[in-house]
């Protein structure tokens, strides 16, 4: 068996332009199955029924990383987002934009997305593991709910307004009963 000398060209693919290039990666790294695949899922993106909108937002992104070559422009990615939302998110986003959302700039619908999307993630997680605990009396989740808001106020620097506290009573989650769930 003949070894190839050093430097020699004579098994690899033909490179005259950077298209070539590209064209040779995605062919090899996404056979066309699966980029139907792909563009598929962006394609009918849906916020699922226990998802956040933080969530949903971050799922949307990774599907567009999944497939850098999708052919998406910038104003398909928003409609596809927006409209696979819920109603409630769809209206608060609405609400940030004073009105309909798709019926402003792309840019400033990307910055009101972005910003409702850093704004929710800031606030889900952190009061949600303070309340969970279980067998706590009802001052206990009052002091666990006053600090968990206390400092939300603080990472947004906002003041909030003295309020009184009042007692919390025990109610399923569920039905709303008087009971504890």
């Amino acid at each position: 068996m003949v070894q190839p000398e050093f430097g020699s060209t004579k098994n690899l693919p033909v490179l005259f332009t950077w298209d070539d290039l590209v064209s040779k990666f995605i062919n090899h790294f996404f056979p066309p199955s699966k980029t139907t695949n792909l563009r598929n899922q962006i394609s009918n993106f849906q916020q699922r029924s226990d998802e956040s909108f933080y969530e949903a937002c971050d799922r949307f992104k990774d599907l567009l990383r999944a497939c850098p070559h999708h052919g998406f422009n910038e104003l398909h990615q928003l409609d596809t987002f927006y409209n696979g939302l819920n109603p409630s998110d769809q209206d608060s986003l609405n609400s940030a934009a004073s009105g309909n959302l798709l019926e402003r700039s792309a840019q400033d619908v990307v910055k009101i997305i972005e910003n409702k999307s850093t704004v929710c993630n800031s606030r889900n997680k952190p009061i949600v593991s303070q309340v969970k605990a279980s067998n706590v009396d009802s001052l206990e989740i009052a002091s666990a709910v006053t600090s968990a808001m206390t400092a939300m106020f603080k990472q947004h620097q906002v003041t909030p307004a003295p309020a009184s506290v009042k007692a919390v009573e025990e109610s399923c989650v569920t039905c709303g009963g008087a009971h504890s769930y």
